[in-house]
Order: C-alpha cells, then sequence, then structure tokens
C-alpha cells in the first residue's frame, strides 16, 4: 500500500514525479489549481495540452512539468456538482482512479493530487475526500506495488482537517 499523507500548501510547489491538475475538458487552463499550474509551468505546457484534443470527465491525460518542480501533470476532470443525481460520485472515483492507473502506466511512484471539484465544481468536501480516499484503496488493492507516495495537497483547512481525519494521521 502506497504512504499516504495529507498537507496545507501550494501543489506546484510539489516536488514529487507528478501533479494531478483539476483541469476542465479541454485542459487549455482555467481558475483555481488549474490556472496555478498552468502559470507555474509555463507556456510550454498550454503548447502540448492542445496536442491531447481535450480530456472527457472522469478520465486522465499526461503532460510533462516543464517549470514545475514535478516531472509531469496529470490532468483530471472532476464532475461539476448537481446535487448528486448526475452520476458525480463515479465520476469523481473515476478521475482519481484513472490518474493513479495513467501514474502506473508511465512508472510515477511519487503524486499529489490537489481536493478535485471542490471548488468551483462545488462537490461537497467531505464527500469528495470520502470518494477519493476509496478510489486510492481500491487501487492501491489492486495495484499494491508501483506507487510508494499519495499526497494529498489542501489549499484550505477545512478539506486539510477532514483529510488528516479520515486518513487518521497522529498529532
Amino acid at each position: 500500500m502506497a504512504n499516504l499523507s495529507v498537507v496545507k500548501g501550494d501543489l506546484t510547489k510539489m516536488h514529487v514525479d507528478a501533479i494531478v491538475n483539476a483541469a476542465n475538458e479541454s485542459l487549455l487552463g482555467g481558475g483555481g489549481v488549474d490556472g496555478a499550474i498552468h502559470r507555474a509551468a509555463g507556456p510550454e505546457l498550454l503548447a502540448e495540452c492542445r496536442t491531447l484534443n481535450g480530456c472527457k470527465t472522469g478520465e486522465a491525460k499526461i503532460t510533462k512539468g516543464y517549470k514545475l518542480p514535478a516531472r509531469h501533470v496529470i490532468h483530471t476532470v472532476g464532475p461539476v456538482w448537481h446535487g448528486g443525481n448526475s452520476n458525480e460520485e463515479t465520476l469523481l472515483y473515476k478521475a482519481y482512479y484513472n490518474s493513479l492507473q495513467l501514474a502506473m502506466q508511465h512508472h510515477i511512484a511519487t503524486i499529489a493530487f490537489p481536493n478535485i471539484s471542490t471548488g468551483v465544481y462545488h462537490f461537497p468536501k467531505q464527500l469528495a475526500a470520502e470518494t477519493a480516499l476509496k478510489a486510492v484503496e481500491d487501487f492501491c488493492t489492486n495495484h499494491p506495488d508501483p506507487i510508494k507516495e499519495i499526497t494529498f495537497v489542501c489549499f484550505d483547512d477545512e478539506n486539510y482537517n477532514i483529510y488528516h481525519d479520515l486518513i487518521n494521521i497522529p498529532e
């Protein structure tokens, strides 16, 4: 099983093999973590993303990290919350699981995730964290060796506290 950790900080500063971008379907940048990643990586990231023909919700694609400390960026599209009746939980689960699958295919041992869909997409934070951890647990059960370190990078105290409690990290 991969070592799970949670930090409060800036995803673009993480020294890992790959960071995950909570992207929109165009993969051409946006607000929040997506915009921050594009700004920190430089214009080469946008140029490479233009060649990927977008990404559907729940799927993932990979690029180089360019000026980021991370060697790669895995772009995934989380669902917009519409009250829970539009398959949002399954789509969020797939976003995390497919990101890990892609990481394994590219021999990535350390990966850092943002809190996908909990910002402008309004996914409830507690449910999003539970869904993310379920996807990680299922992936690690099915693939016990490839990924060594999975870090959840939280921008706000609320997400940090939720993950901290769910992962049962001692004080």
